[in-house]
């Protein structure tokens, strides 16, 4: 039995979570509005200002339960977590991977191989479902690009290249990303990938997904015993978790993008969900976190399966099985590493 959807995300300000038996409690306003089983969590994720009571970021711990902080906005804080899992001797394979610059070469080679390949499934879908919407010369000569760059990467060896490889994709991948939006034009304007902070209401979307992923995959790391700080394509870095954004690669397009896309295109966010501030970020109100959150997690729920173990599975449950896919290839039981490309 796997459990998913396991990741309590609280949103709401001045929330208080504390322990009741063994249970969580969330309290907003003096009134309980959820009471969840601790059996039946594996992580705690607090937007802003929520208050955590002593005896729950005790307890969490030892029941296996990650509790992490972030701003409103997604901005990593701190994170409280119990001893670290997992077999000391497949983590110092990992190390000794990372310290060699041809080895990381070779797994990174994998996880942008996944990556343009998925960006590519992503356009060609806008292709076969809206060549009425969109400009299809563009965005073709973006698949062309992509798919080149998809045969250039598979033949590379040398780590730096292969980020170059990788850059010069997610520019010509993100040079079309407007295409992609084929309706609220005016409202979601797309002039190319911002961060820190995001300027324009696409980018804060794809900011806070992208962040909702990288919890997830740092969580997957710790549940098949892998060190999420110690990455191949993202090396190390105090405060960064360079294998979750090792392992995030291949999910960013055909998972967190679409799931974007498909928010502003069907109507479900909409352009008055967003402010802008003095400093030029743009940031989301409340009601669009929670609309997005939510898509989120159904999202999760799709099954699929999966090519290389051959098997159904939750979405949710991918992120674990790439990582353990990942643990087998660095233990030796399997030549390289079967990255998910979607279809």
């Amino acid at each position: 039995m796997q459990r998913f959807l396991n990741t309590l995300y609280v949103t709401t300000q001045k929330t208080y979570l504390h322990k009741k038996g063994e249970a969580v409690e969330v309290i907003v306003d003096d009134e309980v509005k959820a009471s969840i089983p601790m059996i039946n969590l594996d992580s705690i994720v607090c937007f802003g200002n929520i208050y955590v009571s002593p005896f729950l970021l005790g307890s969490a711990p030892e029941n296996n339960i990650t509790i992490s902080f972030l701003d409103e906005q997604g901005k990593f804080l701190a994170r409280v977590q119990g001893p670290v899992a997992g077999n000391v001797l497949l983590r110092k394979a990992q190390y000794r991977f990372s310290d060699d610059e041809s080895k990381s070469a070779f797994v990174a080679r994998f996880f942008i191989t996944g990556k343009i390949s998925n960006q590519c499934t992503v356009l060609k879908r806008a292709v076969r479902d809206h060549r009425d919407k969109i400009d299809l010369e563009r965005v073709q000569n973006a698949i062309d690009v992509l798919s080149g760059n998809i045969r250039k990467v598979e033949n590379e060896t040398d780590l730096e290249r292969i980020r170059g490889i990788e850059g010069d994709s997610a520019e010509t991948y993100f040079s079309v990303f407007d295409e992609l939006i084929t309706a609220q034009k005016d409202g979601f304007k797309f002039e190319g990938r911002n961060r820190r902070p995001p300027l324009d209401n696409v980018n804060a979307m794809l900011s806070y997904v992208y962040t909702l992923l990288y919890h997830d995959m740092v969580s997957a790391c710790e549940v098949v015993g892998l060190d999420p700080a110690v990455g191949f394509l993202h090396r190390d870095r105090p405060g960064r978790l360079s294998l979750a954004l090792d392992l995030m690669e291949e999910f960013r397009a055909s998972f967190a993008d679409r799931l974007v896309l498909s928010l502003i295109n069907r109507g479900e966010i909409s352009a008055n969900q967003f402010e802008k501030t003095a400093s030029g970020a743009v940031l989301m109100d409340d009601s669009a976190r929670k609309t997005l959150i939510g898509a989120y997690q159904e999202k999760k729920k799709t099954v699929l399966t999966h090519p290389y173990v051959d098997k159904k599975m939750y979405l949710a449950i991918l992120f674990q099985t790439q990582a353990r896919l990942l643990a087998r290839f660095l233990r030796g039981d399997i030549d390289g590493y079967p990255v998910f490309i979607w279809k």
